[in-house]
């Protein structure tokens, strides 16, 4: 386990590098006995970091839900980051490509709370209940830390890979979608790039979001009523380059699209 010293030496430098664009050296490489543990301790801080400079949490994000993703980075469950307000985006918006490091796509679904979720011990049904609705959504992948044989741990002390989320479509009741069975499709500049199911999350979207409500009782949080829970992506990430569009079809819940500048 890493002391509070460094944990607070490499919290400081991911504040950094998600200012200057600069992704710092791999963690793993640096500091080798460094633990999933050290890496939540890390993205706290860092969460600190954000909020003492006037970043407002507005949800949580959760990663690694498929299981091919899991399985690549040698873990059993999935990880989760945090979401400020000035990460959520409208649909159409212009992305600043030079504003993020290697940037890439993935579809998502986006739950919207109306009740909280207290772990631990919540299930599938206690999402259900406290959900006002889900929506399309993008997630952008950014990274301040160096992409090459990055690993678990070095994801999590990055804010899980989160940049920013696009939100758009049509917002819909639980009771009115059958949500394991909600699909897109992703146009990178009109190219299909990318199809999937949302039963791909965990067997059922939802499914992430109860987990991760169990997951930070240990930490004595919960999922707060207004807050929205970015619930994982159901396709591989795609690269974007400046000048491409994106543009994802979920079919009844309609479309989302953005453009990276």
């Amino acid at each position: 386990m890493l002391d509070e010293q460094t944990i607070a030496f490499v919290a400081e430098e991911l504040f950094e590098a998600g200012r200057t664009r600069i992704p710092i050296e791999r963690l793993t490489a640096r500091y080798p006995d460094m633990t999933v543990e050290d890496s939540y301790r890390v993205q706290k801080l860092w969460q600190q970091c954000g909020e003492a400079a006037g970043r407002k949490l507005s949800g949580r994000k959760i990663g690694l839900t498929s299981r091919a993703m899991q399985l690549s980075s040698g873990i059993t469950e999935p990880d989760y980051g945090v979401i400020f307000e000035d990460m959520v985006l409208p649909s159409g918006c212009s992305l600043p490509w030079d504003g993020y490091t290697n940037p890439r796509v993935e579809v998502e679904l986006a739950f919207v709370l109306k009740h909280e979720i207290v772990g631990p011990g919540a299930t599938i049904l206690d999402v259900m209940n406290a959900t006002e609705y889900v929506v399309p959504a993008l997630e952008i992948l950014d990274s301040r830390i160096e992409m090459p044989d990055r690993t678990i741990v070095d994801t999590i002390s990055d804010n899980a890979a989160m940049g920013v989320m696009v939100l758009g479509g049509t917002p819909v009741r639980i009771q009115d979608v059958d949500l394991p069975w909600i699909a897109a499709v992703l146009y990178k500049n009109q190219v299909v790039e990318e199809t999937g199911v949302a039963a791909g999350v965990l067997g059922h979207p939802a499914a992430g979001v109860y987990w991760l409500a169990n997951k930070i009782a240990a930490h004595g949080d919960v999922l707060k009523a207004g807050q929205i829970i970015l619930a994982g992506s159901f396709t591989r990430p795609v690269p974007v380059d400046r000048g491409d569009t994106v543009f994802a079809d979920y079919g009844k819940l309609g479309t989302i699209t953005c453009r990276f500048e």
